[in-house]
């Protein structure tokens, strides 16, 4: 499939998929496009080396976990920590909305800012399970050829993920958002 017309089709039918889970994994829209790029460029060059043992959407789902694995790891070295009072933030971007009123909107944002903190303070594979699971609706069997993991391993972390997730959001962090 080294064809430029091929590709082209693979990057258009998956694009949705790799930013929403880039988005989802990060928590950041800051450099979600280099992140996508990146993903792609990585299929391309590992395109040769796919023997087709798996879908080409399993090997696509590994590689953007490994780009956003990447990413987790650069901000931990930068200590660099966006949040919901970053200062530089306008302060119009964060009242700006289209229904119910600000206090709703800011209550709705708090919460949505506190999920993905406590999201992003869980282990790289609890939050891949999570994200996959809850925000990309995998079954278990996929998240499992996706990780290389067993399937009970999946479930662990899983209801390891959702326990600790509970635990975070009710330690005083607004209790609109909530895990099932």
């Amino acid at each position: 499939m080294r064809g430029n017309a091929q590709f082209e089709d693979v990057i258009r039918e998956h694009q949705a998929f790799v930013f929403r889970t880039l988005a989802r994994l990060t928590g950041s829209r800051e450099h979600l496009e280099d992140l996508a790029q990146e993903v792609f460029l990585r299929l391309y060059r590992g395109m040769d080396s796919f023997r087709g043992d798996a879908k080409l959407t399993t090997y696509l789902y590994r590689i953007t976990l490994n780009v956003a694995q990447d990413e987790w790891k650069r901000r931990r070295k930068e200590q660099a920590h966006t949040s919901f009072d970053d200062p530089d933030e306008n302060w119009s971007d964060r009242l700006a909305h289209t229904s119910g009123d600000a206090e709703q909107f800011l209550s709705r944002k708090q919460g949505m800012a506190a999920l993905e903190r406590a999201i992003g303070e869980l282990s790289e594979i609890e939050r891949q399970v999570i994200i996959l699971f809850h925000q990309e609706d995998l079954p278990y069997e996929k998240i499992a050829e996706v990780l290389s993991i067993p399937l009970n391993t999946v479930r662990t972390h899983l209801h390891r993920g959702r326990k600790k997730l509970k635990e975070r959001l009710r330690e005083g962090r607004p209790a609109c958002v909530t895990m099932a």
